[in-house]
Protein backbone atom coordinates (compact mmCIF):
# COMPACT_ATOMS: atom_id res chain seq x y z
CA UNK A 1 0.00 0.00 0.00
CA UNK A 2 1.11 3.75 -0.76
CA UNK A 3 1.63 5.23 2.56
CA UNK A 4 0.65 8.71 2.65
CA UNK A 5 3.38 11.29 3.29
CA UNK A 6 3.00 13.83 5.71
CA UNK A 7 3.42 17.81 4.84
CA UNK A 8 6.82 17.61 6.70
CA UNK A 9 8.52 14.87 4.36
CA UNK A 10 6.84 16.48 1.39
CA UNK A 11 8.12 19.96 2.03
CA UNK A 12 11.58 18.37 2.91
CA UNK A 13 11.77 17.05 -0.97
CA UNK A 14 10.48 19.98 -2.89
CA UNK A 15 13.55 22.45 -4.05
CA UNK A 16 13.72 25.58 -2.76
CA UNK A 17 13.29 29.13 -4.00
CA UNK A 18 12.27 29.52 -7.96
CA UNK A 19 12.32 25.73 -8.32
CA UNK A 20 8.80 25.67 -6.81
CA UNK A 21 7.46 27.72 -9.61
CA UNK A 22 8.58 25.06 -12.84
CA UNK A 23 7.05 22.60 -13.50
CA UNK A 24 8.76 19.12 -14.33
CA UNK A 25 10.00 18.68 -17.81
CA UNK A 26 7.27 15.77 -18.16
CA UNK A 27 4.67 17.67 -17.29
CA UNK A 28 5.51 20.60 -19.73
CA UNK A 29 6.09 18.44 -22.74
CA UNK A 30 2.73 16.71 -22.17
CA UNK A 31 1.09 20.43 -21.28
CA UNK A 32 2.57 21.29 -24.87
CA UNK A 33 1.44 18.60 -26.77
CA UNK A 34 -1.97 18.96 -25.51
CA UNK A 35 -1.58 22.85 -25.78
CA UNK A 36 -1.33 21.65 -29.39
CA UNK A 37 -4.15 19.21 -29.82
CA UNK A 38 -6.54 21.51 -28.51
CA UNK A 39 -5.45 24.41 -30.22
CA UNK A 40 -5.76 22.68 -33.62
CA UNK A 41 -8.94 21.32 -32.75
CA UNK A 42 -9.80 25.11 -31.98
CA UNK A 43 -8.21 26.32 -35.73
CA UNK A 44 -9.89 23.99 -37.62
CA UNK A 45 -13.64 23.03 -35.88
CA UNK A 46 -14.78 26.29 -33.65
CA UNK A 47 -13.06 29.26 -35.39
CA UNK A 48 -14.19 28.84 -39.00
CA UNK A 49 -17.45 28.58 -36.90
CA UNK A 50 -16.98 31.39 -35.29
CA UNK A 51 -15.72 33.69 -37.99
CA UNK A 52 -18.49 32.50 -39.68
CA UNK A 53 -20.69 33.42 -37.25
CA UNK A 54 -18.94 36.86 -36.90
CA UNK A 55 -19.72 37.46 -40.79
CA UNK A 56 -23.22 37.00 -40.85
CA UNK A 57 -23.62 38.85 -37.76
CA UNK A 58 -21.58 41.71 -39.30
CA UNK A 59 -23.65 41.19 -42.72
CA UNK A 60 -26.52 41.35 -40.41
CA UNK A 61 -25.87 44.64 -38.77
CA UNK A 62 -24.38 46.16 -42.07
CA UNK A 63 -26.86 45.36 -44.05
CA UNK A 64 -29.46 46.27 -41.03
CA UNK A 65 -27.95 49.77 -41.57
CA UNK A 66 -28.05 49.93 -45.32
CA UNK A 67 -31.78 48.39 -44.86
CA UNK A 68 -32.48 51.26 -42.18
CA UNK A 69 -30.49 54.14 -44.53
CA UNK A 70 -32.72 52.69 -47.92
CA UNK A 71 -35.91 52.87 -45.37
CA UNK A 72 -35.13 55.98 -43.90
CA UNK A 73 -34.68 57.34 -47.35
CA UNK A 74 -38.06 55.83 -48.99
CA UNK A 75 -39.56 57.09 -46.14
CA UNK A 76 -38.27 60.95 -46.49
CA UNK A 77 -39.28 60.26 -50.60
CA UNK A 78 -42.89 59.20 -49.21
CA UNK A 79 -42.74 62.27 -46.78
CA UNK A 80 -41.95 64.76 -49.31
CA UNK A 81 -44.21 63.21 -51.92
CA UNK A 82 -47.00 63.69 -49.22
CA UNK A 83 -46.19 67.23 -48.55
CA UNK A 84 -46.48 67.86 -52.25
CA UNK A 85 -49.95 66.27 -52.33
CA UNK A 86 -50.75 68.32 -49.01
CA UNK A 87 -49.56 71.05 -50.37
CA UNK A 88 -51.65 70.80 -54.21
CA UNK A 89 -54.63 69.80 -51.96
CA UNK A 90 -54.51 73.05 -49.66
CA UNK A 91 -53.87 75.30 -53.04
CA UNK A 92 -57.13 72.73 -54.74
CA UNK A 93 -59.21 73.83 -51.81
CA UNK A 94 -58.15 77.32 -51.48
CA UNK A 95 -59.47 77.75 -55.64
CA UNK A 96 -62.68 75.66 -54.91
CA UNK A 97 -63.12 77.91 -51.85
CA UNK A 98 -62.78 81.21 -54.70
CA UNK A 99 -64.94 79.46 -57.37
CA UNK A 100 -67.43 78.75 -54.91
CA UNK A 101 -67.56 82.70 -53.28
CA UNK A 102 -67.08 83.47 -56.68
CA UNK A 103 -70.35 81.87 -57.70
CA UNK A 104 -72.37 82.09 -54.40
CA UNK A 105 -71.66 86.08 -55.53
CA UNK A 106 -72.58 85.77 -58.96
CA UNK A 107 -75.86 83.90 -58.28
CA UNK A 108 -76.48 86.71 -55.46
CA UNK A 109 -76.63 89.23 -58.24
CA UNK A 110 -78.33 86.94 -60.07
CA UNK A 111 -81.56 86.66 -58.42
CA UNK A 112 -80.99 90.41 -57.16
CA UNK A 113 -81.54 91.53 -60.53
CA UNK A 114 -83.94 88.73 -61.29
CA UNK A 115 -86.16 90.19 -57.98
CA UNK A 116 -85.79 93.48 -59.33
CA UNK A 117 -87.26 92.70 -62.88
CA UNK A 118 -90.00 90.83 -60.77
CA UNK A 119 -90.32 93.34 -58.64
CA UNK A 120 -90.64 95.93 -61.47
CA UNK A 121 -93.12 93.86 -63.46
CA UNK A 122 -95.16 93.65 -60.25
CA UNK A 123 -95.22 97.07 -59.61
CA UNK A 124 -96.35 97.73 -63.34
CA UNK A 125 -99.15 94.89 -63.34
CA UNK A 126 -100.01 97.03 -60.21
CA UNK A 127 -99.95 100.24 -61.95
CA UNK A 128 -101.69 98.76 -65.31
CA UNK A 129 -104.54 97.05 -62.97
CA UNK A 130 -105.10 100.51 -60.61
CA UNK A 131 -105.21 102.27 -63.98
CA UNK A 132 -107.90 100.12 -65.21
CA UNK A 133 -109.49 99.96 -61.63
CA UNK A 134 -109.34 104.12 -61.97
CA UNK A 135 -111.02 103.68 -65.60
CA UNK A 136 -113.82 101.31 -64.49
CA UNK A 137 -114.64 103.16 -61.71
CA UNK A 138 -114.56 106.63 -63.71
CA UNK A 139 -116.87 104.88 -66.03
CA UNK A 140 -119.21 103.62 -63.39
CA UNK A 141 -118.40 106.96 -61.50
CA UNK A 142 -119.78 108.45 -64.76
CA UNK A 143 -122.70 106.85 -65.90
CA UNK A 144 -123.79 106.77 -62.14
CA UNK A 145 -123.34 110.77 -61.73
CA UNK A 146 -125.14 111.14 -65.22
CA UNK A 147 -127.79 109.51 -64.37
CA UNK A 148 -128.66 111.27 -61.16
CA UNK A 149 -127.60 114.49 -62.94
CA UNK A 150 -130.12 113.66 -65.64
CA UNK A 151 -132.73 112.60 -62.90
CA UNK A 152 -131.91 115.96 -61.39
CA UNK A 153 -131.52 118.07 -64.37
CA UNK A 154 -135.06 116.60 -65.63
CA UNK A 155 -136.84 117.36 -62.10
CA UNK A 156 -135.51 121.13 -62.12
CA UNK A 157 -136.26 122.10 -65.55
CA UNK A 158 -139.40 120.48 -65.93
CA UNK A 159 -139.05 118.57 -68.55
CA UNK A 160 -138.47 114.68 -69.84
CA UNK A 161 -134.42 113.91 -70.68
CA UNK A 162 -134.93 110.25 -71.76
CA UNK A 163 -133.57 111.25 -75.34
CA UNK A 164 -130.72 109.26 -74.76
CA UNK A 165 -128.54 111.82 -76.94
CA UNK A 166 -130.03 114.62 -74.67
CA UNK A 167 -129.13 112.75 -72.12
CA UNK A 168 -125.23 111.95 -73.29
CA UNK A 169 -124.46 115.67 -73.92
CA UNK A 170 -126.09 116.75 -71.05
CA UNK A 171 -123.54 114.36 -69.17
CA UNK A 172 -120.88 114.97 -70.42
CA UNK A 173 -121.24 118.59 -70.43
CA UNK A 174 -122.09 118.00 -66.91
CA UNK A 175 -118.89 116.07 -65.85
CA UNK A 176 -116.71 118.54 -68.02
CA UNK A 177 -117.67 121.37 -65.82
CA UNK A 178 -116.71 119.33 -62.90
CA UNK A 179 -113.36 118.39 -63.94
CA UNK A 180 -112.77 121.67 -64.86
CA UNK A 181 -113.22 122.74 -61.37
CA UNK A 182 -111.32 120.23 -60.19
CA UNK A 183 -108.54 121.06 -62.13
CA UNK A 184 -108.53 124.88 -61.14
CA UNK A 185 -108.29 123.91 -57.45
CA UNK A 186 -105.28 121.96 -57.84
Amino acid sequence: MIAMATTTELAAEAPEGIGILLPAGADLFWGAVCFVILFGVLWKAVLPKARKALAERTDAIEGGIERAEAAQTEAQEVLEQYKAQLAEARHEAARLRQEAQEQGAALIAEMRAEGQRQREEIVAAGHAQVEADRKVASAALRQDIGKLATDLAGKLVGESLEDHARQSRVIDRFLDDLEEKAEATR
